[in-house]
């Protein structure tokens, strides 16, 4: 059984993911082109600030690829953005973890700085929970896909119970306008 097995095919969450995945990529690709506008060394930790935060050329190429891809996830929707959303935004946070670390050191060639470090981590939050929504959870509504995948025994009895439910009661018409004028006018309350 493959992971890809359990996830709901179509489902209205995926306009979450599309949305998500779209605005991070377009977020990244502006900050990506700031860097290529500013003309930038590839390893310089000299400290050029684009949009306030440290940049060099090797974190813009890494900020268009990454935008990119998020752009094309958005395209291709789905449980696709939502995984992809996932695995971007845990790499934001692990990237964020990584460079508190080197700080003010040769290791940091990305030049980081602590601005860089606070967005990564806001970054990688905001991506991570686009492509969690409605998927992880202690409580998804039964109504949900991904719980309904998880639970079909239950989402099947559900199911019957509904259908029996909408099958018994009463069909519902409106009033036509011809019943409303055997009545009369109605009188407003006050």
């Amino acid at each position: 059984m493959n992971l890809s097995d359990e996830l709901p095919v179509d489902h209205r969450l995926a306009v979450v993911y599309r949305w998500g995945s779209a605005v991070c990529g377009v977020i990244l690709l502006l900050f990506a082109g700031l860097g290529f506008a500013d003309a930038l060394t590839p390893f310089s930790t000299s400290g050029d600030r684009i949009a306030g935060m440290t940049s060099n050329t090797s974190l813009s190429v890494i900020s268009l690829v990454v935008g990119l891809a998020l752009i094309a996830g958005a395209f291709i929707g789905g449980n696709a953005a939502s995984t992809l959303n996932m695995t971007v935004g845990t790499l934001f946070l692990l990237s964020g973890f990584a460079h508190i670390f080197v700080l003010d050191r040769p290791a940091n060639f990305l030049d980081f700085g602590m601005t860089n470090v606070i967005f990564s981590f806001i970054m990688g939050l905001v991506i991570l929970t686009f492509g969690m929504y409605g998927r992880v959870s202690s409580r998804l509504s039964h109504d949900n896909p991904y719980w309904q995948r998880r639970h079909p025994r239950q989402a099947a009895t559900e199911s019957i119970r509904r259908r029996r439910v909408s099958r018994a009661a009463p069909p519902h018409k409106p009033l036509s306008p011809q019943s409303s004028q055997k009545n009369g006018p109605v009188a407003p309350i006050e």
